[in-house]
Order: structure tokens, then C-alpha cells, then sequence
């Protein structure tokens, strides 16, 4: 792949671990990193789940965890389109997995996000996490102005059974690839939450991406 782009995410020994309904939480490494073609750079995340609840910011009114459905394997629903109309995007989704090496797959595409299929389906339990390219070949990509986004802005996800869902933004953050934050955007969560994650920190004398942008946000019912 040419030109600047979110890197892989480097996965070990992961799985699920069953915590209730609303449990996902992964073991292990898994980190987005290495924005650039240098070597990727991980953060650890805890041995055992620890429940890491970031609390809602008023965006909106937060879904009740126990009113959602937790259980995408059983439905087969997916998210198929993604739009943000504060930075005026609007895009397919793909699915994301692993690679052989157990690196986190991204979009081969400048303007296509991707939905990891290792995170809940958008709108249920836990935090559902999208990549998307911020450069491409010396042209702006899909999460270009992803860092723009306020507290309350609406991101609304088409599902494949025909339903949308909507989140609100409660905060956006840019940590070094060095300080991953890697609990607070995987660990486990009681309710639907989104983390969309681009690359930031532009180092021009590098020439490379030095950190990860992270928006979070929480379903909301309007």
C-alpha cells in the first residue's frame, strides 16, 4: 500500500472472555500503530478484563444496555454503511480481521472505512471500533477531518437487517503510539459504545505519523 496510512495492530493471544451480556474484552496486544512504512509499535493491554467504564457524555440520551441485543453471531447483522455529516463523510464499510501475521487488517481503500469484526456490531453492547485511512498517496482519505469532530456531533450507521443506529460524539483524543490506549478502546463497556480511530501527529521531519486520533462515542436514541 502506498503512501501514509493507519498500520496494523499487532494481536496476541487474543479471545473473548465471557462477563455477562454485555462482555468484550480481549487479552493480549492490540494496538493501531505504524501510520507510516517503520516498524509498528504496540501497547500492552491488561491480562484479565478490567471492566474500564468511561461514563457518557451528555450527547444525547444514552440506550440502556439491557434494552440491546448483544449477540451479533446469532443475527449475522453487520454494518455496511457509515456517515458523519459534521465532516461530510459517507462511506461503505468493509470487515477487518486478522492477517496471518495477527496484524489488525485495514481498508484498501483512501475513501472506505472498515468495521473490525472482533468488536460488537454497531448499536450493540461493548465498543465497536473503525479504521479508516486520515492520508493516501499525498490526497486527504476517509478520516481526514476525523480530529475535527466536537462532543455531540452524530455518527449514524446503516445495518444490514435495514435499521440504523446512531452515536454521539462524547470526545476526541490523540495519543502517541507509544501510550496506545489500549484498555479504553477495547475493554469491556455495559453499554453500545464506538471508538473511530485514524492516524495523527504528523512528524514532518519523520515523515510519519507518530500517534492515532480516537473519537468516542455513545448510541444515543436521537
Amino acid at each position: 500500500m502506498s503512501g501514509e496510512h493507519i498500520g496494523h495492530g499487532v494481536l496476541s493471544a487474543a479471545r473473548r472472555l465471557g462477563i455477562g451480556a454485555a462482555a468484550v474484552a480481549f487479552v493480549g496486544v492490540l494496538a493501531l500503530s505504524g501510520c507510516s512504512s517503520r516498524t509498528s509499535t504496540t501497547a500492552l493491554a491488561p491480562a484479565t478484563s478490567s471492566a474500564i467504564v468511561e461514563a457518557p457524555a451528555s450527547s444525547g440520551t444514552p440506550i440502556a444496555s439491557a434494552t440491546i441485543e448483544t449477540s451479533a453471531a446469532t443475527t449475522g447483522v453487520a454494518p455496511t454503511n457509515l456517515k458523519i455529516p459534521a465532516i461530510g463523510v459517507d462511506t461503505t464499510l468493509v470487515r477487518l480481521g486478522l492477517a496471518k501475521d495477527g496484524t489488525l487488517e485495514v481498508p484498501t481503500e483512501a475513501m472506505t472505512a472498515g468495521w473490525y469484526t472482533g468488536s460488537p456490531v454497531p448499536g450493540r453492547v461493548g465498543p465497536s471500533v473503525i479504521a479508516g485511512h486520515v492520508h493516501w498517496s499525498g490526497i486527504p482519505a476517509v478520516f481526514a477531518h476525523l480530529g475535527d469532530l466536537k462532543r455531540g456531533d452524530r455518527v449514524t450507521f446503516s445495518l444490514s437487517d435495514g435499521t440504523t443506529v446512531t452515536f454521539g460524539v462524547d470526545r476526541v483524543a490523540t495519543y502517541s503510539k507509544t501510550q496506545f490506549p489500549t484498555s479504553l478502546v477495547y475493554d469491556d463497556i455495559p453499554y453500545p459504545g464506538l471508538r473511530l480511530i485514524t492516524c495523527g501527529g504528523y512528524d514532518p521531519v519523520a515523515k510519519a505519523y507518530e500517534a492515532n486520533v480516537i473519537v468516542f462515542a455513545t448510541r444515543v436514541t436521537t
